[in-house]
């Protein structure tokens, strides 16, 4: 699973960002044993709480990705959202249009990685937390990182989604 193109991307993507974890040692992505579809799963298998989960969603904002990471305690408003971008309409987007603009699946789509950048709200709620995971390309693939890290590398917007 380490040679998966997702996770290497992933890697790559990490490493020529420089990006580091919370201890500020360079961030590796993990593969678990298990697939986790969800910031509870992915919680239980980190032994971390479901709030440092970063969930990222892709969503369709006017017929472009927008990509809100989520702390995994909560759900994003998306009319809140919508209003604050000055969107008409934010909505879940498919299948296909998630792996259309980033090459992952649902359940794995990483922060970065992406084959071009996709505009990304960090949610604020992950500031409260000294270490945060994010997915790495794939279902089974995760991160660690920090706020001010996800901030830096995915060229994020700070943003209360909630």
């Amino acid at each position: 699973m380490q040679s998966h193109a997702n996770v290497q991307a992933v890697q790559i993507a990490l490493d020529n960002a420089d990006a580091r974890d919370g201890s500020g040692a360079p961030s590796q992505v993990r593969v678990l044993p298990d697939a986790v579809h969800t910031a509870v799963a992915a919680a239980e298998a980190l032994g971390v709480t479901v709030g440092q989960i970063a969930n990222s969603l892709i969503f369709d904002a006017d017929g472009q990705p927008l990509l809100v990471l989520t702390s995994g305690a909560h759900r994003v408003d998306t009319a809140r959202v919508a209003a604050d971008l000055g969107l008409s309409a934010l909505k879940r987007a498919s299948p296909e249009f998630v792996r259309q603009h980033t090459g992952q699946p649902i359940g794995g789509v990483a922060p970065l990685g992406h084959p071009k950048p996709v505009r990304t709200l960090v949610d604020t709620a992950l500031a409260g937390y000294d270490e945060i995971w994010a997915a790495g390309g794939v279902p089974r693939a995760v991160f660690p990182t920090t706020y001010a890290e996800l901030l830096r590398i995915t060229a994020g917007t700070a943003a209360e989604v909630a």
